[in-house]
């Protein structure tokens, strides 16, 4: 099997890559080649088992995609994007790397035709969505985004679906609630101060809480997101019919109940490193984010989620992150 990754370089594109180089296997099958690609260079892994490429190019650009595509990899994970906030602040940079990138990457699939058909997963989100909310979103509420970057993945959504109708690609979307806590360095995404309240405290450092504690969002830690792209990229897509964008499930919270929950696993001097600085900019993009989810026909499909409570979300940090360690 030859697997493909679009957006290596990413926190979950190089966790998923981790995951499937320890394992060998993606379901039933043996991988036997792997492809990574990012606009920056993504590591080559040592002693990899099996024939690892890498490929630096911006997918993005005409002519990019075909390339990628030309040696027909069975399943291809599309996890590039450009996050919210910058998509916010850069109007044309967002639809031509989130929308025209992934059109021109299910195009490129669709032309080669004589009965190729792969497994594309795509990474979609939870801002797909727009307020006004119920108290709990389930299946059949309706997109009204109120960002580019959602209104560019629900117009990603639309295209895997119709482009899987019409037998060019075998796609399954899954909506990813906020990944917590994010490893590595803060990025440019609207919501990277839910990981940023966490991460920083437990490696002994200060961190901006830009929003009041009792805003909510739908959270999963990293663990959870590489379970969802694995059982997305094996499972029976016959079963998700002709809507083959899920919600995947996660864990609804308020910042208050974040931070609550780093006190009991950290301690309060830990949870004392965070400084309470607003952001009206900050603040009117979370204004119109979703908060709570009734992910039923994920779970349904066999979607589950590494944790039950915040405080699970930190443990796993902990352990996967920090060697079991963090900063009193």
């Amino acid at each position: 099997m030859h697997i493909l990754v679009l957006g290596a370089a990413g926190m979950v594109g190089r966790k998923l890559t981790e995951r499937l180089l320890r394992d060998g296997r993606l379901g039933k099958r043996d991988i036997t080649r792997m492809t990574l690609q990012d606009v920056v260079a993504p590591a080559k892994p040592a002693n990899p088992g099996f024939p690892v490429d890498t490929v630096t190019c911006d997918f993005a650009v005409p002519g990019a995609a075909e390339p990628l595509v030309a040696d027909r990899p069975d399943v291809i994970f599309h996890l590039a994007a450009i996050v919210s906030g910058e998509a916010e602040l850069d109007f044309d940079k967002g639809y031509r790397i989130n929308l025209d990138g992934t059109r021109m990457l299910f195009d490129a699939v669709r032309l080669i035709g004589g009965g190729y058909k792969p497994r594309i997963v795509f990474t979609s989100s939870i801002a797909v969505f727009g307020a006004p909310f119920p108290d709990a979103i389930g299946d059949e509420f309706f997109h009204t985004p109120l960002l580019s970057y959602g209104t560019q993945k629900a117009i990603g959504e639309l295209l895997l679906a119709d482009y899987s109708r019409r037998g060019f690609l075998d796609g399954i979307g899954i909506r990813l609630p906020t990944i917590c806590i994010r490893p590595g360095l803060p990025n440019k995404a609207a919501s990277g101060f839910f990981s940023n309240i966490l991460r920083e405290p437990l490696a002994g450092k200060e961190a901006v809480l830009p929003v009041s504690e009792d805003v909510r969002h739908w959270h999963a830690s990293p663990r959870s997101a590489v379970n969802f792209l694995l059982h997305a990229a094996t499972m029976d897509s016959d079963a998700a019919g002709a809507r083959r964008n899920l919600t995947m499930p996660g864990l609804s919270a308020t910042v208050g109940e974040e931070i609550a929950a780093l006190k009991r696993v950290a301690g309060d001097k830990v949870a004392a490193r965070i400084k309470r600085e607003p952001d009206p900019f900050i603040i009117s993009i979370v204004a119109g984010w979703p908060r709570n989810f009734d992910a039923k026909r994920a779970r349904q499909l066999g979607f589950t989620t590494a944790e039950q409570t915040f405080d699970d979300i930190i443990r796993i940090h902990i352990e996967d992150e920090l060697g079991g360690k963090f900063v009193a």
